[in-house]
This record gives structure tokens, sequence and C-alpha cells, in this order.
């Protein structure tokens, strides 16, 4: 069976749709994981509310935005690949494939986070999980440049640049957290 040419168009559409509803719940995901993790910190009657409430949001982000997300990513791509399956001898395919495994690997492992989390065994820090929250975030840089550059993926100046803002917005991220927190502490010493 052949398919219309417009329906590259749709997939392709749809594949955008879906890495930008998976990413957005791939960065709250974690986000609400550092919270709930945190949430040892506050007084002993009010930890159990707020770890039900956390579970409660984990459950309902990853399971009604996150993966739906990433099935539709995943799906659309195997359209886009059957219309275009020479791009699957592509070196830049490959390697973005590869990246997007190492996602999916991603993805799977926050669901076995999630459920340390509710039966209340994550040994995971706040800080920790704020450094897992950024990978993501470089996954979708690489992954976008390889879509975006191909087989002529850029090593000069201006890539490392790029890749350098990345890391410093990461790092400054990390930076202000421990800021925040040692301010906290500050303030509850005196």
């Amino acid at each position: 069976m052949s398919l219309p040419p417009e329906a590259y168009l749709w997939f392709k559409t749809l594949h955008i749709i879906g890495v930008v509803v998976w990413f957005a719940g791939l960065f709250y995901l974690v986000r609400l994981f550092i919270y709930h993790v945190e949430a040892n910190d506050l007084s002993v009657d009010l930890q159990k509310p707020f770890f039900d409430q956390y579970s409660l949001m984990e459950k309902r982000l990853a399971n009604i935005i996150t993966t739906p997300g990433m099935i539709l990513t995943v799906s659309m791509a195997i359209g886009l690949l059957s219309m275009q399956p020479s791009w699957l001898y592509e070196r830049w395919m490959q390697v973005k494939l590869l990246f997007v495994a190492f996602l999916l690997a991603y993805h799977f492992y926050c669901y076995k986070l999630m459920s340390t989390l509710q039966s209340n065994s994550c040994k995971w820090t706040g800080k920790q999980l704020r450094i897992l929250n950024e990978l993501p975030t470089l996954l979708l840089v690489i992954v976008v440049m390889l879509v975006v550059f191909k087989n002529n993926f850029p090593t000069n100046g201006a890539t490392w640049l790029i890749i350098g803002l990345v890391v410093f917005m990461a790092l400054s991220i990390q930076f202000y957290a421990r800021f925040r927190r040692i301010k906290k502490e500050k303030s509850l010493v005196k």
C-alpha cells in the first residue's frame, strides 16, 4: 500500500508535536521528583500530604502527558522512516537513533524512580535529581543539531559555544539552587 505524499507532512507535524509534549513531560517530571524528595525536609505532619500530592501529580504527568508524547513521537518517526527508509543508512540518523535510545532509557528510568519515590525508598538527593534533570536538555540539543545539520554536523567554534551555553545554563541552575538552599539554611539559623 502506497501512502499519499502529504502523509509525510502529517507524520512530520505529529512527530514534532510529540517531541514537544514528550520533552515538556520529561522536564517537569524530574522537577516533581526533586520537590518530592525535598518534602522530606518538611515537618512530619506535612510530609504525607505532600508525598501523596507529588505521587498523584507524577503519575498523571507520566501517564497522561509524557508517555503519550513519547508514543506519538516514536510512532510518527516510524511513519517518517517508512516513507524515507534510505535515512536508516545515513550516519546522522544512526547517531540520532542512538541518542533517542538514550532518551527512551531515561524515560523508563523515570518510571523506576517514580516507583521508588512512591514507596519512599528513593536514595536520590535533590541535587542528584537536578543533575539528572539536565540530561534530556543536552540530548535534545544534540538530536536537534543532528536533524538540522545531518551529515554536516558542525564541529567549529560556534558549535562548541552553543554546547558551552547549554552546559553553562545547566550549571547556573545548579548554582542557583545551591544559593537558595544556603540562603534558606542561614535564615533558619537566625
